[in-house]
């Protein structure tokens, strides 16, 4: 297994949920490829850690869909199987569409500020080809609803399934659907903004629900 170089290692005192989104955005990103065989040892030298919090993290992981584990035998990034990405792309509009729809009259006028800001983000990122920065920005848009709704088991749901869709999104915000990202956040915010809780709602499920899988 090729280890990137130049990474800096992580500060033995750092939780485990930090090891986790490490090697969780080490496979969003790429860096480990699907199929690509993971060793606890080596992700550990790598990540400056004991082998107990990466063993714990690729558990996780493999809740999560993004590694297969075979007990005794191998751990291994999980491919991008189409069926896996539905269930995730369903169960996660579903619960941004809820979130909007409990956030909407505890959203202020800071709140709708910092998604108009991170849509300005959103939009500058993709016209520089950037999907990282796109990929954070809509991050941080969609975020505002969740945290103003204040759910912690939407927001747990939320966690264990978005990585799932983040591989899929890299395609959507690589062609010409990321320009109907930006349309679809504006009337997010316009109605967020007019307090029309359901039109919100159904606005933020159309746009997980309209995540292409790459057969589509």
């Amino acid at each position: 297994m090729p280890i990137p170089a130049g990474v800096p290692a992580l500060d033995r005192r750092l939780l485990r949920d930090d090891v986790y989104r490490r090697l969780r955005d080490a496979i969003i990103d790429g860096t480990f490829a699907p199929g690509e065989q993971l060793r606890d040892l080596e992700l550990a030298d790598w990540l400056g850690v004991s082998r107990t919090p990466v063993r714990e993290a690729l558990l996780r992981l493999a809740q999560a869909g993004l590694v297969v584990a075979r007990p005794g035998r191998s751990t291994t990034v999980s491919s991008l199987d189409q069926r896996a990405l539905r269930d995730a792309r369903a169960v996660v509009a579903a619960m941004h569409q809820v979130a909007v729809r409990e956030a909407v009259a505890n959203l202020t006028d800071g709140d709708l500020e910092a998604m108009r800001e991170a849509n300005d983000r959103f939009r500058s990122a993709i016209e520089r080809g950037d999907i990282e920065a796109a990929l954070r920005a809509d991050d941080d848009l969609h975020g505002v609803p969740v945290a103003a709704a204040a759910n912690r088991a939407l927001t747990a749901v939320l966690d264990q399934f978005t990585p799932v869709l983040r591989r899929a999104e890299r395609l959507r915000f690589s062609s010409v659907e990321a320009t109907a990202s930006i349309a679809r956040h504006e009337q997010l915010i316009r109605l967020c903004s007019a307090g029309d809780s359901d039109g919100a709602a159904a606005v933020a499920f159309g746009t997980f629900a309209s995540l292409p899988t790459t057969e589509e």
